[in-house]
């Protein structure tokens, strides 16, 4: 039945390593815990030596073993960059407690001030580059640039027209706008579900849809854990990626007497472009126990 998940059988973190992490460049990974922290460096780097030489801070050095183990098991199984980023607020914390002890001299109050500065004005000069703040267009005729610096590298390992973080949040509010549209017309609605592929979606309807009685679920992530199967199920929203879309009404319209595509995503620059909303109503059979079954098979290969 087409409403199972559209992964292989395999756990998670296969599925993660074979569908988004076979691009990542270890390299990369490292360069980006530099530049994620840039204007915080020299804090970082104070917060490493103190463990290591600083006498206060010798029952804690085991942190800095942990840092360094952490981080090897991340380059070795080629982690993203960001899957890090939880790890430095300890480590600042440290730096900001060396360096205030050591900095106490009227120069050292001037270096205080100069470490504060520092961030804020990396942040306001970076700001314009980092974050997507120009239109699509922008990205298209100044791309010779944006390539240069890799932010158009995807993790597919190929180079698109936007950065991909620009293009996961474009189409967002109309696939919402779109789900929001058809819920709205099906009769019992408070006997709808909606089923994501993944949990970007459901979390852009949940966010984006006016009507707060709507909630988007997927078997992707933590969303699996969200299914409410309380009542019986008579309409079913299904938000299917372009790629896996073609056989869905075939697939699915036997269990239902009506079945038809409702609409999808038409932003061409959006990375769940063409993504397709179908819409099942008057079910022939037990989808409430479809669906039950399909979650305990997925818990169970987790």
């Amino acid at each position: 039945m087409a409403i199972q998940p559209p992964v292989p059988r395999i756990s998670s973190h296969e599925l993660l390593t074979e569908t988004q992490l076979v691009n990542v460049n270890r390299a990369d990974f490292l360069k980006e815990q530099l530049l994620y922290f840039l204007g915080a460096l020299p804090v970082l780097a104070a917060a490493l030596y103190a463990l290591l030489f600083y006498p206060p801070f010798k029952k804690y050095r085991l942190f800095f073993g942990s840092l360094i183990f952490t981080l090897a098991v991340f380059v070795y199984f080629k982690a993203k960059g960001y899957y890090a980023i939880g790890l430095y607020p300890i480590y600042l914390s440290f730096g900001a407690v060396f360096l205030g002890s050591k900095l106490t001299s009227r120069i050292g109050q001037y270096l205080q001030v100069l470490l504060i500065v520092i961030p804020i004005a990396l942040y306001i000069f970076l700001f314009p580059l980092i974050f997507s703040v120009k239109a699509p267009n922008y990205y298209i005729t100044h791309a010779e640039k944006y390539k240069a610096l890799g932010m158009l590298r995807w993790e597919d390992g190929k180079d698109h027209p936007l950065p991909q973080d620009f293009a996961d949040m474009l189409g967002w509010k109309e696939l919402a706008t779109k789900v929001e549209a058809v819920y709205n017309q099906l009769p019992n609605k408070e006997q709808t579900i909606i089923v994501c592929d993944n949990y970007g979606q459901a979390g852009a309807i949940n966010y984006y849809s006016r009507n707060k009685n709507i909630s988007a679920v997927s078997f992707n992530a933590d969303y699996i854990n969200w299914f409410n199967l309380d009542d019986k199920i008579e309409n079913f929203i299904r938000v299917k990626e372009w790629e896996g879309s073609s056989q869905e009404l075939a697939e699915t319209i036997p269990y239902f007497e009506t079945g038809r595509v409702a609409g999808s995503i038409s932003n061409s620059f959006a990375r769940e472009y063409q993504t397709t909303i179908f819409v099942f109503s008057q079910p022939k059979t037990d989808i409430n126990k479809l669906l039950k079954a399909e979650i305990a098979k997925m818990k169970m290969r987790d």
